[in-house]
């Protein structure tokens, strides 16, 4: 079967293809010293990453996930032995970030001992965060400068885990960096680069996220009229009015020898901005947000994807700028406003599609049109592998059976859905 011969996948093909990447996962990990587990990125890497982005760290989630989804135990005992390796990494790393170091290994930390009870994770959690407050420099912690791996991010990880104090450290720098523009302000995303990022992962509306979410939790309207700022100037970048809404990556365009002007992912495209406004929706009350959300979803609904329609058009099947990024805003828009779920089931069959399934187990191979071979070795990570993917699948088959849309976990640059929503027969009511 191909990605085009199918649209819709039978919901409990799907739970089986998430359980068999599930097995492909675990059986991917390798056992510390002290009995905890770690993870490579690929299973021929010898490195073992304690970060969220590829490493260690993301496939906590995907292990919550899969523990409240079938009730299985062995799942939360695996989850537990990860949490051990990366509280013993907690130290040793020299990145505080939230995609790429302390910061989301202490919010996976808090996780566990928030809903499996560990306290040495807790415990870790806490040294880590102080570890992440000693580093600061009074305006950052590196080079990068937005939300994955700066200032934004370590502000959203920072007030997920408990700590609004260190949240608000964080994003008070962006008050005094803003770049005022004719529509409103902007923000390098990191030292020396004269390119001005647009998007969720690296640019301005991630920045607006993290301003956002943390303005409105502790208070500090200041941060949140910020936020609106940044906003307007992306919103007035706009090229695909007034029915889609699609930005380009940066301006001038960022490495134009490797980077496409416009994509459509979480990344760096309408899937992560139609997030970044849901979340101004909820702080600011404003409909006009979702009327913004809504202009995204059409852009990426008759994009194209998941076709591959040319070479680098949609080469990725992953959660940050592939398939299962898409089919995440796919499950909230279900979840919240009862769209159809005709285009999940499109990205469903794709992910089936595309699956790698034999003896060990279900997993995906991304490509890329520029190397030789094209087939890239298969990732256990969240960002291009499994664990982000396999998340993904048994979210949208819980949805599918009426349960409860939400995450076991969240991660927050995701705007949650409401509480206990159930649907039946594609409509989702929300249970108060």
């Amino acid at each position: 079967m191909t990605a085009s011969q199918a649209t819709t996948v039978a919901v409990d093909e799907v739970e089986g293809l998430a359980l068999d990447g599930l097995r492909w996962l675990t059986e991917s990990a390798r056992e510390t010293s002290d009995g905890g587990l770690a993870w490579p990125n690929r299973r021929s890497d010898d490195e073992l990453n304690p970060m969220f982005y590829s490493g260690t760290a993301g496939h906590v989630l995907v292990l919550l996930e899969a523990w409240r989804h079938f009730g299985d135990d062995s799942y939360a005992d695996t989850a537990l032995r990860t949490g051990r390796s990366i509280a013993d990494a907690v130290d040793g790393i020299d990145d505080d970030s939230l995609y790429f170091g302390r910061t989301g290994m202490a919010l996976v930390l808090r996780a566990l001992q928030e809903e499996l009870g560990d306290k040495a994770a807790g415990a870790a959690a806490d040294r880590a965060l102080t570890i992440v407050r000693s580093r600061f420099d009074g305006t950052r912690w590196g080079d990068l400068f937005e939300l994955m791996g700066g200032n934004a991010g370590i502000g959203l990880g920072a007030l997920a885990a408990g700590d609004p104090e260190l949240a608000v450290l964080a994003v008070e720098p962006y008050l005094r960096t803003a770049e005022p523009t004719a529509a409103g302000v902007q923000w390098p995303h990191r030292k020396g680069v004269d390119s001005r990022l647009h998007h969720v992962s690296h640019g301005a509306l991630g920045i607006v996220l993290a301003l956002a979410r943390v303005g409105g939790a502790t208070g500090r309207t200041d941060l949140v009229e910020l936020a609106l700022a940044g906003a307007a100037d992306v919103v007035a970048r706009d090229q695909a009015g007034p029915e889609g809404f699609l930005v380009p990556h940066s301006t001038p365009q960022f490495r134009p020898d490797v980077i496409d002007p416009v994509s459509y992912g979480w990344c760096h495209g309408p899937a992560g901005d139609a997030q970044a406004f849901r979340l101004l929706r909820d702080v600011t009350a404003d409909p006009g947000w979702t009327a913004l959300a809504d202009r995204c979803w059409h852009t990426v609904t008759h994009s194209g994807l998941p076709q591959r329609l040319r070479p680098g058009f949609w080469d990725n099947n992953g959660r940050c700028c592939g398939t299962a990024g898409v089919l995440a805003l796919a499950s909230d828009r279900i979840a919240e406003q009862r769209d159809p779920y005709d285009f999940a089931h499109l990205l469903v069959a794709d992910l089936a599609a595309r699956a790698i399934r034999d003896e060990d187990g279900a997993r995906w191979s991304n490509f890329e049109h520029r190397a030789t071979p094209s087939d890239l070795e298969p990732c256990t990570g969240w960002a291009m592998g499994n664990a982000g993917i396999v998340r993904e699948l048994l979210r949208f088959v819980r949805l599918s059976r009426g349960g409860d849309p939400r995450y076991a976990c969240a991660w927050p640059d995701q705007p949650p859905v409401p509480a206990r929503a159930t649907t039946r027969h594609g409509v989702t009511d929300t249970v108060k």
